[in-house]
């Protein structure tokens, strides 16, 4: 995968999240979108550096494109982890420097970088001059107190100067004092605007965005030009998890492409074979069918769906009949693809 086609996927992105897009995740969404960027969760440099590299980046060649997000700021630890991610082959480096967890916090990495982007510049710096692969930042409009106008073009031309091939802007700043994790996904206020002017002051940057983009509809959007200024790429997070569904609709409506699938049903069982591999391995159902629960929304037997797969998914002994009797509950009690009148 060159940066070429890694530039044109970033157009749509799906966000990295933490204990969503793992290895089977990613395998999903690859069946529902031919043409998005996909992300892994968040992985340390430590955990890089000394884990079990094989169960924390080993990935399916299918579920490319696909960028690794690595948490860290010590930039020789940033570039041997870098090294050993392209070794799996992955298409892209991204830096997380969004995350406001206490955690993250306390390891020096994440949102706190915001206050430090001559520190981050320096790990992009090592990253690129240690990898082939596009090295990426995302990152937060400001946190606590620092004024968004001043923080991120600090960060920004900070970051660029080194070499950082794309700024992906989660366009709400992040609290790190008084607000939980959950609630600096929500509360902060969007700033779609800041973005905007971002890219309108760095016109020759790729400039993506990301924050509370609820739909396909949306996302399109905001890659319309405002005055003469227009994005080079949207990230969805939790919309893209939730109701996976939509991205059947992103390889038509933002690459101008078909869908891998023409409906869900059909996306889930081109799986059947990856599925069987694992369950063959050891893993169990739910490792895959936890991130297909919310399929079919509003369609006659959703409920029933997710039911069966919640109640039986997870039990040891669980095969490819479980998933099978699953989606034959939303078939039997209405047409996959159309909207319902009325949910289950």
């Amino acid at each position: 995968m060159d940066a070429v086609d890694v530039t044109r996927s970033r157009r749509f992105s799906v966000a990295p999240m933490m204990d969503w897009t793992d290895r089977h995740c990613r395998l999903f969404h690859r069946a529902l979108t031919g043409r998005a960027l996909l992300y892994t969760e968040m992985v340390t440099t430590g955990a890089v550096r000394f884990g079990p590299r094989e169960r924390l980046l080993g990935f399916s060649p299918e579920e490319q494109p696909v960028a690794v997000q690595l948490g860290g700021s010590e930039p020789a630890e940033l570039a041997e982890a870098a090294r050993i991610c392209e070794g799996f082959g992955y298409a892209e480096i991204n830096l997380n420097v969004g995350c406001p967890s206490d955690r993250v916090q306390d390891g020096r990495f994440g949102a706190c970088l915001m206050a430090e982007p001559v520190r981050v510049a320096d790990g992009v710096a090592a990253m690129k001059a240690a990898v082939q692969v596009p090295v990426t930042v995302k990152c937060r409009i400001g946190i606590d107190d620092q004024d968004p106008e001043l923080a991120l073009d600090e960060l920004a031309d900070a970051v660029l100067a080194a070499g950082c091939d794309a700024l992906i802007v989660h366009a709400r700043k992040a609290w790190l004092k008084g607000l939980s994790p959950r609630e600096n996904r929500d509360v902060p206020p969007l700033d779609y605007d800041r973005v905007f002017r971002l890219k309108a002051r760095r016109p020759e940057a790729h400039i993506s965005i990301n924050g509370g983009i609820g739909s396909l509809a949306e996302a399109e959007a905001l890659l319309r030009p405002r005055a003469g200024v227009a994005l080079d790429g949207i990230m969805l997070g939790r919309a893209a998890y939730q109701n996976p569904e939509l991205l059947l609709g992103v390889d038509a409506a933002i690459f101008g492409a078909a869908a891998p699938h023409e409906d869900a049903r059909s996306a889930v069982e081109s799986l059947f074979p990856a599925i069987a591999d694992h369950l063959a391995a050891g893993g169990r159902l739910s490792n895959v069918t936890r991130h297909m629960l919310g399929l079919f929304p509003g369609q006659p037997g959703a409920r029933a769906y997710r039911r069966l797969l919640s109640v039986e998914g997870p039990k040891a002994g669980a095969g490819l009949d479980v998933l099978r009797a699953a989606l034959d509950l939303v078939r039997e009690r209405g047409s996959l693809g159309a909207p319902a009148e009325a949910a289950a």
